[in-house]
Formats: C-alpha cells, sequence, structure tokens
C-alpha cells in the first residue's frame, strides 16, 4: 500500500469525526486477539485504517490510548455492578450473590475491557479519570460489603468493611481469571465460575460467624424445617478472631 494511499484513508477518517472512536475500536480488538500488551500503537493505527501519525490528533501514546479503554470499561463496569447491586434489594445476601455474578459476566463477556483494566500494567492513577472511574467501580463492592458486615450478630469479631470488599473482589478476579482461558489449557473444572465464586463467598461469610441465610426464601425453609430438625446447639463461648471485638 502506497503511502499516499494510506493518508488518504487517514484523512477520511479524520474527516468524518470518526477517528477517536475508530482507533478505541481497534485497540480493543487487537486486545481481544492479542492481549493488552500484544500490540503496539501503531499496530491500532493499521487496523483502523489510518496512518502511523493519525492517532496522535488524539492520543498521545499507546499508555494513553490503552488508558481510555480501561476507563471506558471501568465506566462500564461500574453499571453493570450498580444495576446488579439495586441499592441491597430485595435483601443484602440475594444482591449480593447478583453483584458477583455480573462481575464474573462481565469479564466473561466484555474480555477485551477486562484485559484492560486490569492485565494492561498501566498504574491506575496514570490519569485522574481512569482513578475515577475505577473507584466508582469499586465502590460499588464496598458499598456491598458494608451492607453483609452489618449483618454480624453483635460481639461477633469481624474485618472492616474495606478489607471484606478487598477479600470479595480479591475471590471475584481469582475466579474470573480462572475460567478466562478458552482454550485446552485451562485445566477442566466440575462447576461454573458462578458455583464456585458462590461457594467461596459463602465458606468466607460463615467462618466470620455472619448470617448468610438472613434473606425470604432462606428464612422460609428454615421455617419449613423446624418441625423435623433437633433445636441447634447453643455455642460454648464467645467467638474470637485476628480483628477482635466489634466496637
Amino acid at each position: 500500500m502506497s503511502w499516499r494511499k494510506e493518508e488518504r484513508r487517514a484523512e477520511r477518517g479524520y474527516h468524518h469525526g470518526n477517528l477517536k472512536e475508530a482507533l478505541l475500536q481497534a485497540a480493543l480488538g487487537l486486545i481481544a486477539e492479542k492481549g493488552a500488551a500484544g500490540f503496539t500503537f501503531a499496530d491500532a493505527a493499521r487496523m483502523a485504517g489510518v496512518s502511523p501519525a493519525a492517532p496522535y490528533r488524539h492520543f498521545r501514546d499507546r499508555d494513553e490510548l490503552l488508558s481510555s479503554i480501561a476507563q471506558r470499561g471501568f465506566e462500564q463496569f461500574e453499571a453493570v455492578l450498580t444495576e446488579a447491586w439495586d441499592d441491597g434489594r430485595p435483601d443484602t445476601v440475594t444482591a449480593f450473590e447478583r453483584v458477583g455474578k455480573a462481575y464474573l459476566a462481565f469479564a466473561r463477556n466484555e474480555p477485551a475491557f477486562y484485559s484492560a483494566m486490569f492485565e494492561s500494567g498501566l498504574p491506575v492513577d496514570v490519569s485522574p479519570a481512569l482513578m475515577a472511574a475505577s473507584e466508582r467501580a469499586f465502590g460499588i463492592i464496598r458499598a456491598a460489603a458494608e451492607r453483609l458486615a452489618a449483618l454480624a450478630p453483635p460481639g461477633v469479631p469481624r474485618p472492616p468493611a474495606m478489607m471484606i470488599a478487598l477479600h470479595i473482589w480479591s475471590m471475584s478476579h481469582g475466579v474470573a481469571s480462572l475460567f478466562a482461558r478458552g482454550d485446552a489449557a485451562r485445566r477442566k473444572l466440575p462447576m461454573t465460575a458462578e458455583d464456585l465464586l458462590e461457594a467461596e463467598v459463602l465458606i468466607y461469610l460463615r467462618g466470620l460467624g455472619f448470617l448468610t441465610d438472613q434473606r425470604p426464601s432462606a428464612q422460609k425453609d428454615k421455617a419449613d424445617q423446624k418441625v423435623a430438625e433437633p433445636p441447634p446447639i447453643p455455642p460454648s463461648g464467645a467467638p474470637s478472631g485476628p480483628w477482635g471485638t466489634k466496637k
């Protein structure tokens, strides 16, 4: 392809006012194909059908292009998590389970965005806008963790809500990464990503002594079983833990 033909394609994309979006979409396609670290600025220009110099009209360098993609990803991620959380309705545990499923669905359905967000190697503070978008998304998980922390019975030791949020995020990210591989190298697992995450979170919360069955459906099932089940054995002593008693 001649330089003049390449330049004409660049001018066409630029004058139509869609060059920036074309570059973002081209980079997303390359991330999906090669990973966040697998392409150059020139590759994105070539994929968008413009000259190597054209991207500099909108982005300082490849890192700024990646930062813009990651920011857009976090904005969509926030919207997905917010809808799933629904301010904790109808109850905290049910809503939190929806958040976990939404996290996994986003990682599965938007692998290029997810890779730019978490696997690009860019510092999250490389851009104030990216930092703000990532904090808003994490804020949904933290808000849910604060509601979960309120389920702890009086006197039961628990970590701070922020630590709970980080623990839950680590579990979600780990399961998403474990199931992300779509090739033969991925270990075959006897359960779905959603089932694995739900089991992890319930074990974690019950280990902390949280009442994870405080939801309408669980309480109804528990009431139905009261006749058949013997009364529970009361605890023999006050629970203890590394974080001390809740103040």
